[in-house]
């Protein structure tokens, strides 16, 4: 479980029954109650294991690492990212290159060594991406995030279309609005979705072995009206 603080990590992670852990993430140490209460509760293994998406060099040791401190693993979900602030990434190129990093470079690199490795195993597994709707069309408001989460989603969808002929499943999830830590400061959200029915509905999907789930589901019919409307419209809009 890659960026394993998360709201939605955790909300995934109590729907997974029959699994044992691996929680990366920066600080990894702080999840410490999180993992001692599910081995009390599930009685499973879970280990900890130090993750930072936009340590780059360390990417590559990521599945060899988790291999030889936790075990074989046939499973992962990319659960982390960074909103940051579109005001600012316009005219920062820090914050910019953070946010581009958090929601793409870094996933796409860890997940194509991941890959690599369920691959090899020539056993089945899964890699479930955590999108984003943001990254159907690009919006004044977001468009530096959307661009990074609508990155990931096709390079996902690569991903998904190279492992095809292996027993390696891809996921593509794409959430609307979700009560996390990463929203709470942002005002007059629609139709805005708890961590549990976002987890519900992607555990469901992926046990299904579907490619790609809006959540909640009618998301797949907003973003389908949204990009339909012509770009000489759509300019004037105050998304």
């Amino acid at each position: 479980m890659l960026g394993a603080k998360s709201a939605i990590a955790q909300a995934i992670i109590a729907k997974l029954d029959g699994y044992d852990f691996i929680l990366a993430a920066r600080g990894s140490e702080a999840l410490a109650p999180f993992a001692a209460d599910l081995r009390l509760r599930r009685e499973c293994q879970v280990d900890l294991i130090e993750f930072d998406a936009l340590d780059f060099a360390a990417l590559a040791q990521l599945p060899q690492k988790a291999h030889d401190e936790c075990g074989e693993f046939d499973l992962v979900v990319v659960a982390f990212g960074y909103l940051g602030d579109q005001a600012t990434a316009e005219r920062d190129a820090v914050e910019m290159a953070t946010v581009l990093n958090a929601n793409f470079t870094g996933a796409a690199i860890a997940l194509s060594h991941l890959a690599n490795y369920l691959e090899a195993r020539g056993k089945p597994g899964g890699i479930i991406g955590i999108s984003s709707v943001a990254g159907d069309r690009g919006r004044q408001k977001n468009y530096v995030y959307g661009a990074a989460k609508g990155g990931l989603a096709l390079f996902l969808q690569g991903l998904r279309n190279r492992l095809a002929a292996t027993e390696v499943h891809v996921l593509t999830v794409k959430p609307g609005f979700v009560d996390t830590p990463m929203t709470q400061d942002m005002d007059d959200l629609p139709f805005l979705a708890s961590p549990e029915k976002v987890a519900g509905d992607i555990v469901r999907t992926y046990r299904k072995k579907k490619d790609i789930i809006y959540t909640p589901f009618f998301w797949r019919w907003i973003m389908f009206i949204i990009r339909l409307i012509p770009e000489r419209l759509f300019k004037k809009m105050n998304l």
